[in-house]
């Protein structure tokens, strides 16, 4: 019996020991479990914490400890809500977790005890035990601080870039608004040259046309004086005029240089035969040295040339008392397509004192005060000589010493030409074969009236009077004329609306002359679209009349060949249109990039010209502005001449406003022309420079 008590012990013991046994493992398996849960808990980074039903902290990682500042042993037992900055908040989102089961990304702020504050979203779910008692709540808090920080900073910046464009867009008003006024105020300004030299010229015309009629009669001696004295100063009185719209027009980017043919020897030649009489009075010496390797003929703007060289040459011979005048000009170099030639007009008269060469060609400045007093002059020639220069892309310089003389000296450039030079005009001797002229002359003012009968009664020519332009066009449906002299501003129907009924209308193809107060270019450039034949600026010479009229009768021209654009529908002396001379700075003579450009120009010019024509023909006026303006910015970069350029404008604009539509179809016309040349000129250019470069 006890040995069979014995084994009954035994087979206790053994149970017991495989029941220990077993719990020893699960215990242990439950502790890698724990540590398993710890070691993952712990590799958060964002806070995680355990918290009772009642709210108190069970157990937290080491990132929850880091948020509060506190120490684990602190920290258990504690209220949850307590490291919060809004404690009820937090209170309320651990409620809805115990009545939802779970919440989801509760933006809250943890509070460390040092102040500093932790931004998170609240992310927490119940935890049961085996029976699905709710034990309590695991929370995790992830760190939002820096994608708060960086979104705060973004939304920043999104303000301030609103902030800037807005800012920019003010700018962009103001600049807009502020270049709007200064538009404005050249158009005024323009408006009033061209109303003051009308209102100016309108009785320098009378005086001195009369003037000179009184100066043809018998007179004694000292009538002779004083109406050459009152003639003297009615020229002088028209240089300043002349002299202030010149620099009007040129401040304004209104002055046109022509690019015409001509011989730069003779036309040199003639215009210092001017001076001739002059130099000959004050006995001193004009030495003219010219560089025989100059090509003959060249393309460029000789008027203008003219204008420089006579106000140069005109201020040597002021102030030169005695001495020599020398006016040089060299070849400084040249290529297959231009000639740069450097143009010197030295004298030895007062020269200019150091400290004032600086100054000489500012507006209304001469080298002293006193100057004017004893040479006379408005100090306003050097300045047009320096804007007329440059303007044409050249450069002037001057060198001087005081009692010793002075050397300007300035460079431009002209194209070569294999093109004829254009005939100068010559002032037509009276011919007194032609006595059967009648002409027609369209004027408002009486004196003016008079005037223009006395002269071309002198020439034997027969002569009936329109006080406007609605006489003018009755007495046109009533009798023939051989001419017409057509003022511009009058009452009723003033030159323009005239000249326009007669060629529209009327379809007659009479010359037509204006007679303009206005030398500035918009009167010009309205007399050219409404298809007058040319015009003479008042006061009125009667030489250069008499041969504006045999010119035209006797030699008519087409309507609209006032202009120098008009040369370019003839095509026996059509000059280029295009300059490349910019298109190879830009691209510093590459002739990949080149070709590249001149091919875009080519790829997108003949669309526009189409859509031009067929807008303006539609009325299309909002597709008419987009093509037009898509042309313009072409114009600078292949070098064609900014008077298309303001030719385009004038479209864009009347296309914007269907104002003052006088001759826009010519425009659109001539438009497509020239751009129509332009793209021919660059296939044979685009041609060339793939050839040099295979």
């Amino acid at each position: 019996m006890a040995l069979i008590k014995e084994s009954d012990d035994l087979i206790i013991a053994r149970k017991a020991l495989v029941f220990q046994k077993a719990e020893t493992e699960k215990l242990a398996a439950e502790l890698r479990i724990a540590n398993y849960a710890r070691s993952l808990i712990e590799a958060s980074l964002d806070p995680l914490v355990t918290i009772s039903t009642k709210g108190k902290i069970t157990d937290m990682n080491e990132a929850f400890v880091n948020s509060t500042g506190m120490t684990r042993k602190k920290l258990i037992g504690t209220h949850f809500f307590d490291y919060f900055t809004e404690p009820q908040k937090a209170r309320e989102v651990y409620q809805e977790v115990f009545a939802q089961g779970s919440v989801a990304d509760s933006p809250l702020t943890l509070r460390h005890k040092k102040g500093k504050l932790t931004d998170v979203l609240f992310n927490g779910s119940v935890y049961k035990d085996d029976k699905a008692n709710v034990l309590g709540v695991v929370v995790v808090a992830r760190d939002i601080t820096d994608q708060k920080c960086n979104a705060t900073k973004l939304n920043e910046a999104i303000v301030f870039a609103e902030l800037a464009t807005g800012i920019a867009e003010e700018a962009k008003r103001k600049a807009e608004s502020a270049t709007g006024i200064a538009e404005d105020a050249v158009k005024a300004k323009q408006q009033f040259l061209s109303n003051m030299s009308h209102e100016i010229r309108t009785p320098m015309n009378a005086i001195i046309g009369f003037t000179k009629v009184m100066l043809k009669t018998d007179l004694s001696a000292k009538q002779k004086e004083y109406l050459t004295a009152i003639k003297m100063s009615g020229d002088a009185l028209i240089v300043l005029i002349n002299d202030i719209l010149d620099l009007a027009k040129v401040d304004a980017g209104k002055m046109i240089f022509e690019e015409i043919p001509f011989k730069m020897a003779l036309s040199l030649s003639a215009m210092l035969h001017l001076f001739e009489t002059k130099i000959r009075e004050k006995n001193i010496v004009l030495v003219k040295e010219y560089d025989k390797k100059i090509p003959e003929v060249l393309v460029g703007d000789p008027v203008r040339l003219h204008q420089i060289i006579l106000n140069l040459v005109s201020n040597a011979v002021k102030f030169t008392a005695e001495g020599t005048i020398t006016v040089s000009v060299r070849l400084l170099n040249e290529d297959e397509k231009k000639a740069t030639i450097e143009f010197a007009v030295k004298d030895t008269g007062i020269g200019i004192p150091e400290n004032k060469t600086g100054d000489i060609f500012k507006n209304f400045q001469q080298a002293s005060s006193g100057t004017s007093r004893l040479y006379g002059g408005t100090g306003l020639g050097l300045a047009i000589v320096k804007q007329l220069v440059e303007s044409q892309g050249g450069n002037i310089h001057v060198t001087s010493k005081l009692d010793k003389g002075s050397t300007f000296s300035f460079t431009l450039s002209f194209q070569k030409t294999n093109a004829k030079a254009e005939m100068e005009a010559e002032i037509a001797e009276l011919d007194a074969e032609i006595k059967d002229m009648k002409v027609l002359v369209v004027e408002d003012i009486a004196l003016n009236q008079l005037l223009m009968k006395t002269l071309l009664d002198d020439f034997g020519f027969e002569c009936d009077i329109a006080a406007n332009g609605k006489i003018a066009v009755e007495k046109i449906h009533s009798k023939s004329y051989d001419i017409i002299l057509m003022d511009l501003q009058m009452p009723e129907m003033n030159g323009f609306e005239a000249t326009d009924y007669i060629r529209r209308i009327m379809h007659s193809e009479i010359p037509i002359i204006a007679l303009t107060a206005d030398v500035t270019t918009v009167d010009l450039e309205k007399c050219k679209v409404v298809g007058m034949n040319d015009y003479i600026a008042k006061p009125v010479d009667e030489r250069l009349l008499y041969s504006k009229i045999i010119g035209l009768v006797k030699k008519p021209f087409p309507a609209n060949a006032i202009a120098i654009e008009e040369n370019t529908h003839n095509e026996s002396k059509k000059l280029k249109c295009t300059d490349l001379d910019y298109l190879i700075h830009r691209t510093k003579s590459n002739p990949t990039l080149m070709m590249e450009m001149i091919a875009l120009y080519l790829e997108q010019t003949p669309p526009l010209i189409k859509a031009m024509n067929k807008s303006f023909q539609s009325k299309d006026w909002n597709s008419l502005y987009s093509a037009v303006h898509k042309m313009i910015p072409s114009f600078a970069i292949m070098g064609i001449s900014i008077d298309f350029e303001n030719m385009a404008k004038k479209v864009q604009e009347y296309a914007s406003t269907q104002k003052q539509g006088d001759g826009i179809h010519d425009l659109v016309q001539q438009l497509g022309n020239i751009c129509t040349q332009a793209c021919c000129e660059l296939e044979e250019e685009f041609k060339r420079i793939k050839s040099a470069n295979p």
